[in-house]
């Protein structure tokens, strides 16, 4: 039987306090007000004086209120019963389903041995070249989508979601404004990816403290179903709502604040998340997108040079485009030359092309006169932005590779590709 304290010390924000022995950090408790009951978790501990974070706010709270600690920190329900629902970020139902009480798990717990990982070997397609083709994603990796406010990432994600070629997709959105909330629901209806997705969202004006949930209930869901031998993709948008939501709690109890302000933790509460990325020794995988906006578009801010330590390279969303130069998925050689053999090559020859393209524009700008040379680079470059760097369009590998070669057709002889001879031969395609 857990005690009932009836006597709030203080109230801060969000934040009370309450005098109370044998409890642990991150224990949920249950506070009764006149206006009904809310969810609350232990966010600091100093003796036998207990902070608590309110989920719903502060406001009706009166310090002769109970507050009664559960025993146990936030769990969510798990079964197969989550795929195609929609939930807050502490697990309530969003929309209008059944509570899910049964089977009830832990949320937050620690990253996996690495003794039970293996080395990531798998590509997971997504129908979009620019990632298939230059920057492969692989199944267990944790990458990081670098952005600006503005730019269609979650127009992004949900391609992802519907296209990717996994067996579950988990969605944490953070801070999310109801009009992007509304966009993934209605585009993984529309799409029928919904019956694939679990949708943890929280909304700009819910409690500050469930954005803290998303990411940590999220990834213990991921993880049951990665262990049941299932690939998952965990999408996460926004990272960086997610550090605001530590800095102003941080604020709340008078932490002495690091770089900007945030946390001098954010280091490892970035790091802990992201680790959960795995591929389990004959079981499923975990592999994590996570949206990092950038604020001021600067990638020295706290959020994104910290991510950049912890991950495995990045991708830039830059002017729609995910940019060639910048973005590197670091474990792309794993797995791009297992695909096709021109795969690599191809990858290779068209980015430098591409490159030279930049610089042909660049003195174009400056008046310098145009060689047959520069004319040539200068209609590759417009083909090669419209029909594969462009996001909307959609094919497969294979058939990327075998625009980029038309491509290059188009614009150049052989020789002027700098491929090989072999790959030539092979590819080029017949006019």
């Amino acid at each position: 039987m857990r005690k009932v304290y009836s006597k709030i010390e203080s109230i801060i924000g969000n934040v009370i306090t309450v005098k109370a022995d044998g409890i642990k950090y991150d224990e949920l408790a249950e506070v009764t007000t006149s206006f009904g009951k809310s969810l609350a978790n232990v966010i600091r501990l100093d003796g036998d004086t207990v902070s608590l974070q309110v989920y719903s706010g502060s406001k009706g709270i009166s310090t002769g209120d109970e507050v009664r600690f559960l025993g146990h920190p936030m769990q969510v329900s798990f079964s197969d019963n989550l795929l195609g629902r929609i939930f807050t970020g502490s697990g309530q139902p969003k929309d209008n389903g059944p509570a899910l009480t049964e089977n009830l798990i832990e949320i937050g717990g620690p990253s996996v041995n690495p003794a039970k990982r293996i080395i990531p070997r798998n590509m997971i397609r997504t129908g979009i070249p620019m990632i298939d083709v230059f920057n492969s994603l692989v199944e267990s990796q944790k990458l990081p989508i670098f952005s600006v406010s503005g730019e269609p990432y979650n127009d992004l994600l949900a391609r992802i979601a519907m296209q990717a070629e996994v067996d579950a997709i988990i969605i944490g959105g953070m801070g999310l404004k109801y009009d992007d909330y509304l966009f993934f629901k209605d585009t993984l209806e529309e799409g029928g990816a919904l019956s694939r997705t679990t949708f943890f969202v929280h909304t700009a004006s819910d409690p500050i403290v469930e954005c803290l949930l998303v990411p940590d209930i999220s990834l213990a869901v991921a993880e049951k179903f990665a262990l049941k031998g299932k690939k998952v993709l965990v999408l996460l948008t926004d990272m960086t709502n997610f550090a605001d939501a530590m800095k102003e709690i941080a604020i709340t109890q008078e932490q002495v604040p690091s770089n900007r302000g945030y946390p001098g933790d954010l280091y490892s509460q970035l790091a802990s998340r992201y680790e959960k990325a795995v591929d389990f020794e004959g079981a499923g995988s975990i592999t994590i997108l996570g949206v990092t906006t950038m604020p001021g578009d600067d990638v020295t801010h706290p959020v994104p040079d910290n991510t950049g330590y912890i991950t495995e390279g990045q991708y830039y969303l830059k002017n729609g485009r995910i940019e060639p130069f910048g973005s590197l998925s670091r474990l792309k050689q794993q797995v791009n030359g297992e695909t096709r053999e021109d795969h690599r090559a191809l990858m290779d020859g068209m980015i430098k092309l591409y490159s030279a393209y930049l610089e042909s524009m660049e003195k174009k700008s400056m008046g310098f006169r145009m060689s047959d040379w520069d004319t040539k680079l200068l209609k590759y470059g417009v083909i090669f932005e419209k029909e594969m760097m462009d996001l909307t369009v959609n094919i497969p590998l294979e058939g990327a590779l075998d625009k980029g070669w038309e491509i290059l057709s188009d614009c150049f002889t052989p020789e002027e590709t700098g491929l090989k001879t072999d790959l030539i031969k092979k590819f080029w395609p017949s006019k």
